[in-house]
């Protein structure tokens, strides 16, 4: 690969983690030309982008044995570093030039870490975590919040425009991290505003729908109110983003704040009540099921 020349003609991808987010945002890029090589650890998940055409890999290594730009899309900051640093990582078969791109939200010091090591062996690493859940993972409408060097980033934009309607490099490794940080700590207050503003709704005795037309369109409206109410009031709780996930999300906010020396009670309130619908048996359940545990304390069964 030409240094920074990337092109669905000429750039070989690789993909590792296709959950509910990576097989579609992997899938995107396929459709934009891309021939890509995916590796998942759960095998049978990678099924639909094979039949699609993609290589499937054994190892996170072997994904990246042949690539120029390396995607990965996991869990955690602990699957990270395994996918990218560990024994079969991916960093460990990237040629001089190739490219890191790790799109879970994990945290700035393990993408600062990344990066030092990768810049190592003549790899760039680029931190950049997304928003827009499970819809904009489909759509192509993600917000993808950059960290690394310009030029790569730059040269990313093919990929970006196929996964993202909205794509900024905020700075150097790690303030993708911060700015996805930033995202949640919004998305926390958020949805708990969401599930009290219904739980007051229905106790009130309004129609839930025709009451959600008049709010979202005036200036309490939001994307989360958008789609993610609506999916509440019919009791889809599937997961466009796990609890799990959002836990994992709302205590690296919390340990950032406290290395920061920051007060974020809201924060706080908000990791604890998702600690409770967690409790309660929803931790692989959608973020909207905060409703749940929030109506409980209330004394009723949302779902009654």
């Amino acid at each position: 690969m030409t240094h920074f020349r990337i092109s669905p003609d000429s750039t070989r991808i690789g993909w590792i983690g296709v959950g509910v987010m990576g097989s579609s945002m992997c899938g995107r890029l396929m459709d934009a030309g891309f021939q890509a090589t995916v590796q998942n650890r759960t095998r049978s998940k990678t099924d639909p982008l094979a039949a699609r055409g993609a290589k499937v890999a054994a190892t996170p290594r072997d994904a990246a044995a042949d690539a120029d730009v390396v995607f990965s899309m996991v869990g955690h900051p602990h699957d990270v570093r395994e996918v990218i640093l560990g024994v079969d990582g991916a960093l460990g078969a990237c040629r001089e030039g190739a490219i890191l791109v790790d799109m879970t939200t994990s945290q700035p010091a393990l993408a600062e870490e990344i990066a030092a090591v990768a810049a190592e062996r003549g790899v760039i690493s680029i931190d950049a975590p997304v928003s827009g859940g499970d819809v904009g993972a489909r759509g192509g409408t993600l917000s993808i919040m950059i960290g690394g060097d310009q030029d790569a980033v730059q040269a990313l934009e093919p990929c970006w425009q196929a996964m993202g309607k909205t794509w900024i490099r905020q700075g150097g490794p790690g303030a993708g991290q911060h700015t996805k940080m930033m995202n949640q700590t919004l998305v926390a207050a958020g949805m708990v505003g969401i599930c009290e503003a219904l739980l007051y709704a229905h106790r009130a005795g309004l129609d839930l729908t025709r009451a959600l037309e008049s709010v979202s369109s005036g200036a309490a409206g939001s994307w989360a109110l958008s789609n993610l109410a609506p999916r509440i009031v019919r009791g889809d709780f599937a997961p466009g983003f796990f609890v799990e996930h959002f836990l994992k999300d709302l205590a690296i906010v919390l340990e950032e704040s406290r290395r920061m020396n920051l007060a974020l009670p809201g924060v706080a309130l908000a990791e604890q009540l998702y600690r409770a619908a967690a409790g309660q048996g929803h931790l692989r359940d959608g973020t909207q099921s905060l409703i749940l545990a929030l109506a409980q304390l209330s004394g009723f069964d949302w779902r009654s």
